[in-house]
């Protein structure tokens, strides 16, 4: 029997992830069979490509990246992006004044960089972060003045701002929510945006242009919100066990939860299934 898909599109955090941030020795092992028959498996994450690389290393066969939620498409073998489009730096100047009100945390993901505020990284716990403290301690350049630092730029893919509750969050959307950017409530209290349009799935249809195959060939696994619109757009969508449950009632199926090899599971059961 022929294989149906070439591509599998699995989320980071609360998907391939688990709990602590690492991935299960089984999901590795699942992900290095899948690769070795032939199928493409892809990271599908709002993260940036720096904060990526520390998984890279481990997860060697993993060649591409729909990173920031779409906003870019990369290559980790020849280290150079397919695709990106980006918030302009008259919205990123108007994203930085709105978190002042409740002093904010602003993250900009840049293609190459992940930027924050100095003394804003050292207590990424009041801003419900704590659990990625370490990764931003780690990899991403520190800077006194976010508006300062974004006259820097033409335009930036991806913007975050952690606040210290969801009221600010909410009061903040609402200061922004009419601009032409793409919003993403995510864990915590943090608001996610990017260029008006972007998606997980707008990635998608850039990447399988790029590799020559079509989207039902896909296969996505997810677990949030943000992962709505490449469920939707992927040939079969696989929601996690520890997914919201209107995530899981509008997937094809749904796995085990990020604790438990549930990533794993999806590959094996329904993106080789035919393989085994």
């Amino acid at each position: 029997m022929k294989h149906p898909y070439k591509l599998i599109a699995l989320d980071m955090d609360g998907t391939l992830l688990m709990t602590d941030k690492s991935v299960h020795p089984d999901t590795i092992r699942d992900i290095e069979l899948a690769s070795e028959a032939g199928l493409h498996v892809v990271y599908s994450s709002g993260r940036a490509i720096p904060e990526l690389l520390p998984y890279t290393s481990r997860l060697r066969t993993m060649r591409y990246g729909i990173c920031m939620s779409g906003a870019v498409v990369y290559d980790f073998q020849e280290e150079r992006s397919l695709f990106c489009k980006v918030i302009p730096r008259e919205l990123v100047r108007r994203i930085v004044q709105a978190a002042r009100k409740d002093d904010g945390m602003v993250h900009f993901l840049t293609e190459t960089e992940s930027v924050a505020r100095r003394d804003q990284v050292t207590h990424m716990e009041d801003f419900h972060m704590g659990v990625y403290q370490p990764l931003f301690l780690e990899i991403s350049r520190t800077v006194t003045d976010m508006l300062e630092e974004a006259e820097h730029y033409e335009g930036i893919p991806k913007v975050n701002i952690y606040f210290h509750s969801v009221e600010a969050r909410q009061q903040a959307y609402e200061e922004l929510k009419l601009l032409p950017l793409t919003f993403a409530f995510a864990e915590g209290a943090s608001l996610e945006m990017t260029a008006q349009g972007v998606t997980k799935a707008l990635g998608l249809w850039a990447l399988v242009k790029h590799l020559g195959i079509s989207m039902e060939e896909t296969l996505a696994v997810g677990d949030a919100n943000n992962d709505r619109a490449i469920l939707e757009a992927a040939g079969f969508s696989v929601a996690m066990g520890n997914a919201d449950r209107e995530i899981q009632e509008l997937c094809d199926a749904v796995t085990g939860d990020n604790d438990h090899n549930g990533a794993g599971e999806a590959i094996r059961r329904y993106g080789m299934g035919a393989l085994l």
